[in-house]
């Protein structure tokens, strides 16, 4: 689903993608978030971001984190002084704050011009509201 709304969409500029960390399960959900910017500072955001998706199952901890920085090759003495600082742990709170004041309070969910898509949905589903407040625009 998503490689296809990039290249459908994003790749050509007909949209524009953000994304939000959402911190709504705990401590484990903030330290996988900040992990994630810490990894993304060494350039392999969503490879990280995908990690914690696929390989993941139960609580998420320092030790979690580190595995899949090393898994990924990362230089450990900047990733774990990022941690270790909090570096990312006011944009995580505003992330989630902001989130939270929009209605947001699970994952996966998607705002496309504002209107709301909750859940993991198929990419007929994205499609259908991207073309729809697209025509809207012209």
């Amino acid at each position: 689903m998503g490689r296809q709304i990039d290249e459908e969409y994003i790749q050509n500029g007909k949209v524009r993608f953000g994304y939000w960390q959402l911190v709504f399960l705990g401590e484990g959900s903030k330290v996988s978030a900040e992990a994630s910017e810490c990894a993304g500072d060494q350039g392999v955001f969503w490879e990280y971001h995908d990690m914690i998706f696929d390989q993941v199952s139960g609580s998420f901890n320092q030790d979690t984190a580190l595995a899949l920085a090393n898994q990924l090759g990362l230089d450990l003495d900047v990733f774990e002084t990022c941690m270790e600082t909090e570096k990312y742990g006011s944009l995580v709170l505003a992330d989630t704050e902001s989130a939270q004041l929009l209605g947001v309070n699970s994952t996966p969910s998607f705002l496309i011009n504002g209107q709301f898509l909750g859940g993991a949905q198929p990419y007929e589903a994205f499609d259908q509201s991207i073309r729809a407040e697209l025509e809207g625009q012209n």
